[in-house]
């Protein structure tokens, strides 16, 4: 028996977020096995992506506050996945890398990340998938991200 009203069912909006309610679930699951969280995952996909950043350039990047981005740095650093380094420009900015180690760490967790993506749309086609995925990111972009 469906508990969920059929009027939310009407609600693409309710349907996006019960979807991503559930990917995230899975996927933080996963990074959790890991001992990380999905702040880690994206201040590294940051760092691939975009290359070495100043910490403070990063939060903003991330849209995280300054402090919190430290404590993830902290751990990610301990975890030998970023190095931080005094900026040459600037010795009083603090400069972000990723380090080898965690350029293979992203690998496997973008390899989660895909695993769990399959999953939560293993009803869909190729084709669907494919369009989905084409809507979502142009409504995403139609809202203000980049």
């Amino acid at each position: 028996m469906d508990a969920t009203p059929p009027s939310l069912l009407d609600l693409t909006s309710y349907l996006l977020a019960q979807t991503g309610r559930r990917a995230r679930g899975r996927l933080a699951a996963r990074l959790a096995e890991r001992e990380l969280r999905l702040w880690h995952l994206s201040v590294l996909a940051s760092l691939a992506d975009f290359g070495p950043h100043a910490q403070r350039e990063l939060a903003e990047r991330l849209g995280i506050d300054a402090s919190d981005l430290v404590r993830l740095l902290d751990e990610l650093s301990r975890a030998g996945l970023v190095e931080r380094t005094r900026s040459t420009a600037d010795r009083r900015r603090m400069q972000v890398a990723l380090t080898p180690a965690g350029r293979t760490a992203l690998g496997e967790l973008h390899d989660e990340a895909a695993a769990v993506q399959d999953e939560v749309l293993a009803p869909l086609s190729t084709t669907e998938r494919e369009q989905l995925h084409g809507l979502l990111l142009r409504v995403l972009r139609a809202g203000g991200a980049p």
